[in-house]
């Protein structure tokens, strides 16, 4: 049975800091990944009507396991092989990795793009919280303020939403805890030592596939996917793999954005992206109706969330001041 030096052989450059290059290439990985799969996702749900969300996570989480086990068979990464102690290791992270997944592809598919995009960014003020509770982080005066520029922009969105779904509001809130609990989680349990990027990805996946199989034969989501029309419909059939794929890639995009930067960064990231999904959802879906004091909040949580993502990302690119060791006590340096 491999030990833990299988999961540090995976992150050989665990013992230095991460390069700036590499901080900015997971953020972009990350953000790409993710803009794409809300739009694959989107056209699934809402434009096909594809009735099983749970299902589509389900394909997700399948695809997750088998590319992972396939590349550790063939060396290309690695991970350690199932012990006891893994369980505990991962505690809490599966749960809240099937809930952030199982209730992100359900919103998708209740809301407007751009009301599921203003709602995600409750994500920012609960990673923020999050992070100053279980990580003991601090934070400056500006940086609250745009995040409260946020708050409010979606409040007044959400308060001249006129396709307003009770049922899809509460989902995306419960989907903006599970993401930044996950985020949180991740950040604190990414041990290069223990399980790494890969074994994180693996045994969340592997302990919450059934569970979520059995979750969907019993709620009728899975007969309901059996029963969908749309199955000989070649160009269906390749967008839903091609969100299979994708639910893999943003998973790793997730742990990778998380390991190489904070978790703070990673919901900065998905909140730049979210801008530009949007500004496309309006036109993209069929399913936004506009409101002019709805737009004004839109736009006004989009510029909260920009001035957030600005003011995090130059404190990361910011410097260290040098420090000057003749004026350090002796007794300091012994």
């Amino acid at each position: 049975m491999s030990g833990p030096a299988d999961g540090a052989a995976a992150d050989p450059s665990s013992a230095r800091p991460p390069s700036g290059l590499a901080q900015l290439l997971s953020a972009l990985f990350y953000g790409t990944c993710s803009f794409l799969i809300v739009l694959v996702n989107k056209a699934l749900l809402t434009t096909y009507r594809f009735p099983s969300p749970i299902v589509l996570g389900i394909g997700q989480m399948a695809a997750t396991i088998m590319i992972l086990y396939v590349s550790k068979l063939n060396r290309i990464i690695h991970f350690p092989d199932f012990d006891k102690k893994i369980p505990r290791k991962l505690f809490p992270l599966p749960l809240l990795y099937v809930g952030n997944h199982l209730s992100g592809l359900a919103s998708t598919s209740r809301l407007s793009l751009p009301m599921f995009t203003v709602l995600r960014k409750f994500t920012i003020p609960l990673t923020l919280l999050l992070e100053a509770v279980i990580l003991g982080k601090q934070y400056s005066l500006d940086i609250v303020a745009s995040v409260v520029a946020i708050v409010v922009g979606a409040f007044l969105a959400a308060g001249a939403d006129l396709a307003f779904n009770l049922e899809g509001y509460i989902l995306v809130f419960l989907n903006d805890i599970f993401t930044a609990a996950n985020g949180v989680y991740t950040k604190q349990k990414m041990d290069p030592k223990e399980l790494g990027k890969y074994g994180l990805l693996f045994y969340n996946a592997c302990f919450m596939i059934v569970p979520t199989l059995v979750l969907s034969v019993s709620t009728g989501d899975l007969q309901q996917a059996t029963e969908f029309n749309q199955w000989k419909n070649v160009v269906f059939v390749i967008q839903f793999l091609l969100s299979c794929f994708l639910g893999f890639l943003l998973m790793y995009s997730t742990v990778l954005c998380s390991y190489y930067n904070s978790a703070l960064t990673t919901a900065v990231v998905g909140a730049i992206k979210n801008v530009s999904v949007a500004y496309i959802g309006m036109f993209v879906g069929g399913d936004y109706v506009f409101s002019a004091l709805n737009f004004v909040g839109l736009n006004v949580c989009m510029a909260g969330g920009l001035r957030y993502s600005f003011l995090t990302l130059s404190s990361q690119l910011k410097p260290k001041q040098p420090v000057d060791e003749e004026n350090i006590p002796p007794d300091v340096k012994s």
